[in-house]
């Protein structure tokens, strides 16, 4: 591709296009545009029972954009059954420029100090693309994908884009959205405005889950 810059990617994903490297040490990106989009709908989000305790209850300390870097780099890092990754210095660089222009957010869970699950996103008008998330603690990443959506619903957005659908994000109502769909509600989402939410305890994370699924129903 040519030369990719911050703004040639903001622009790309308002027009439902994506970038992605071959492997964690190749530095060159390729685009990507799915026949089908994995969304999860804000307003229907499912969370178990077991989970809505931990968020709630549990061991978590969770904030929001305080070391993306470390997010990053966890989203990155090789894992069980998944050695590689299409996260590369390229994009390292690209989405760190968005970060600090204000376009890329962090969710972040710590134990005792310590980053223990993460993931980062593209916040374009009243859309969010969620990118990667990782755990490296029993139920982390789960905790910062309940909190994303609760942010999310909290500040107004209309559309929470996660690229696929795995059997991972299944499990909390993700959905496949035909390509033409999907840009109907993109370009709908990304002409909206949203402010994403930082400050969130986990009593309110439920309670704005609960809330949203319960005025769907």
């Amino acid at each position: 591709m040519s030369e990719l810059t911050p703004d040639l990617l903001l622009r790309a994903y308002s027009a439902g296009i994506f970038p992605m490297g071959e492997t964690r040490e190749d530095p060159t990106l390729y685009w990507v545009e799915p026949d089908k989009r994995g969304i999860i709908e804000l307003d229907a989000f499912h969370l178990p029972r077991r989970l809505a305790r931990t968020v709630r209850n549990g061991p978590f300390e969770v904030d929001c954009d305080r070391d993306f870097a470390a997010v990053i780099a966890g989203c990155a890092a090789p894992r069980p059954g998944h050695p590689e990754s299409w996260i590369n210095r390229t994009i390292v660089e690209l989405y760190g420029t968005l970060f600090e222009q204000g376009h890329v957010h962090t969710v972040e869970c710590r134990l005792g100090g310590e980053l223990v699950g993460g993931l980062y996103g593209v916040s374009i008008g009243a859309a969010f693309f969620g990118e990667s998330m990782f755990g490296t603690a029993r139920d982390a990443s789960k905790v910062a994908l309940a909190h994303l959506v609760a942010r999310l619903i909290r500040g107004g957005y209309a559309l929470l884009d996660c690229q696929f659908v795995t059997d991972h994000l299944r499990q909390f109502g993700t959905i496949d959205l035909p390509r033409a769909a999907y840009r109907r509600r993109l370009a709908a989402a990304v002409s909206g405005s949203a402010t994403f939410y930082r400050e969130l305890g986990g009593s309110d994370v439920c309670a704005t889950l609960a809330q949203a699924t319960t005025q769907t129903s």
